[in-house]
């Protein structure tokens, strides 16, 4: 049974996306079959996995609002093992147009309970809000990944996160654990940064990966070329730190699976 990760976290530009491509894409170097399910209507994974949004005439849009079998919607990435369902700009309009939809919280939950292929990991990368598809996300997922940025605000909007996943465990999801906040564009030069990281693993401790990602220019220089960084350098520090990540999160689960 395949292992499902949302990565989420309302606030932008604390590198979920960048997660998302590159945990995947280390997933499957390391011999794991991994689907990563973009939710987010910017399509980032989408077009950072290597695919023309232009191009996507059916995405996850499709399974929410007219229930697409997301079967007939994965992409194969360059990576062996690695597969996408594909994001498109409609998705904006998914939330209005599931107000009335009954169980509105759980269709991407009967999505995936749809996926016929064995992965072993499915990743879904959220959009910076708390809006109803995220909500999806989280009630569809086993456990949550927090990126949270090494800058100066880096713990605003977190305790509003940290309310909704309490909300959505004790009406949704009493399964959902957090994964993990993950550390991200961490600059060991700058004191700010190994504040932000004392202050992160003092509030929440053993929750806190140990792996940390580190500011890393061929890790914001790789998505622009449709590539994960393992791809675009496969020795950069961004790469490293993403195959670290993934040897933590699998350590963690598939020893508890023994």
């Amino acid at each position: 049974m395949a292992r499902i990760i949302s990565i989420a976290n309302q606030k932008g530009g604390v590198g979920k996306t960048t997660t998302a491509i590159n945990l995947a894409a280390s997933f499957a170097v390391l011999e794991r079959k991994v689907l990563l399910i973009d939710a987010d209507p910017q399509a980032n994974a989408t077009s950072g996995s290597g695919f023309d949004t232009r191009s996507i005439q059916r995405s996850i849009y499709e399974c929410f609002i007219d229930k697409a079998d997301p079967n007939e919607l994965i992409m194969q990435t360059e990576i062996k093992g690695f597969d996408l369902i594909p994001s498109h700009i409609d998705l904006v309009g998914a939330e209005i147009e599931m107000l009335n939809h009954p169980n509105r919280e759980k269709v991407l939950k009967q999505v995936i309970a749809k996926i016929t292929q064995p992965y072993d990991y499915i990743l879904i990368d959220c959009s910076p809000s708390l809006g109803l598809i995220t909500v999806n996300a989280l009630t569809a997922a086993h456990s949550v990944i927090i990126p949270v940025q090494c800058e100066y605000f880096a713990l605003e909007g977190i305790g509003k996160l940290l309310s909704t996943i309490k909300l959505i465990q004790s009406r949704l999801n009493p399964d959902l654990e957090i994964e993990g906040f993950l550390l991200t564009m961490y600059d060991p030069r700058l004191r700010l940064s190994n504040q932000v990281v004392d202050e992160v693993k003092k509030h929440f401790q053993q929750m806190v990966f140990e792996t940390i990602i580190q500011r890393n220019i061929k890790l914001s220089e790789s998505p622009s070329y449709g590539k994960p960084c393992v791809l675009y350098d496969a020795e950069s520090k961004g790469t490293i730190n993403y195959m670290n990540l993934a040897r933590e999160i699998m350590q963690k689960n598939e020893t508890a699976q023994l």
